[in-house]
């Protein structure tokens, strides 16, 4: 089977965005067997989703899965969904939706990667039980958001000394908060993580904008930055994983805000099962025969 990948990203104005992606799906086609790979946004800039699988759809592919490119389940996610499967009912083109990037030991395995090289490139010997983590994210309205970064935070506290979270916007704590909590547990190092799949405006500028004044107030001296996570390579096996989990299991339907979108319409009857059927041509009066396999696909 000819089989298309689309990664739908929430949308920025900054162009290290674009570049990022286009990285990620290049790496994505070197990596798998995929004969089309590309991306679209749901808001902001385009291409936007429209584009997007519009430009899918004159592929020649049999069967396109569609990956949610967010770091939180919620309503962008829920969002890019709908859109897209908007599409399904008017291709014979096989439409399957991954999870987004969450809740996954993968997205553990990526922030201990960025962590431990930002540790070799500052040149910090510390074993790793000795250095501290603090994880900003960006914060949502959405409860599921913190149990995802939290997730991510539990699976890193059996490998460093202290392992805690802050957002940038909308929950608590805030990053002044967040560093003043890990100031009070004098750390011998501190890592920061920039949760972000991007470079944009957050990781330039919104996040230096806290946390500078907060780090000047505190008395931590060893405290390092991470680059943001999206650009990490473990990302795209990410990507991919996700993708396995939905191309491997049979999806007849799904259903978007109340709304039934058939992958592949039913047939109007099932006819199988053993039959019997009888002949006036041979000596024998009955004869019995076996239907078996996927009702679309019979043997």
């Amino acid at each position: 089977m000819k089989r298309g990948l689309l990664l739908i990203d929430r949308g920025s104005k900054q162009r290290e965005a674009e570049e990022e992606l286009e990285v990620l799906v290049k790496e994505i086609l070197k990596k798998s067997d995929y004969v089309f790979a590309d991306y679209c946004f749901l808001e902001v800039v385009p291409p936007f989703i429209d584009d997007g699988v519009k430009k899918c759809l004159k592929a020649d592919i049999e069967s396109l899965t569609i990956v949610p490119y967010f770091l939180y389940p919620g309503r962008k996610v829920k969002a890019a969904v709908t859109d897209v499967m908007k599409f399904q009912s008017s291709t014979n083109i096989k439409f399957l939706v991954t999870k987004p990037m969450t809740m996954h030991q993968k997205l553990i395995d990526l922030v201990d990667n960025r962590v431990t090289t930002t540790l070799k490139k500052h040149e910090v010997s510390l074993p790793k039980d000795q250095v501290d983590v603090l994880i900003i994210g960006h914060g949502s309205k959405d409860p599921n958001a913190k149990i995802s970064i939290d997730y991510v935070v539990d699976g890193l506290k059996k490998t460093y000394r202290n392992v805690d979270r802050c957002f940038l916007e909308i929950e608590e704590p805030d990053i002044p908060a967040g560093i003043a909590k890990c100031d009070s547990n004098n750390p011998k190092a501190l890592v920061i993580v920039f949760y972000f799949l991007h470079e944009g405006a957050h990781v330039k500028t919104d996040i230096n904008l806290d946390l500078k004044p907060a780090l000047e107030k505190s008395s931590m001296k060893n405290v390092y930055n991470t680059e943001h996570i999206g650009t990490d390579m473990t990302m795209v096996d990410l990507i991919l994983e996700r993708a396995k989990e939905v191309e491997k299991t049979k999806i007849l339907e799904t259903w978007v805000s109340g709304n039934r979108y058939e992958v592949k319409p039913k047939p109007d009857y099932d006819v199988r099962g053993t039959w019997t059927g009888m002949t006036r041509s041979v000596s024998v009066d009955t004869i019995s025969f076996v239907i078996k396999g996927d009702a679309d696909k019979l043997q």
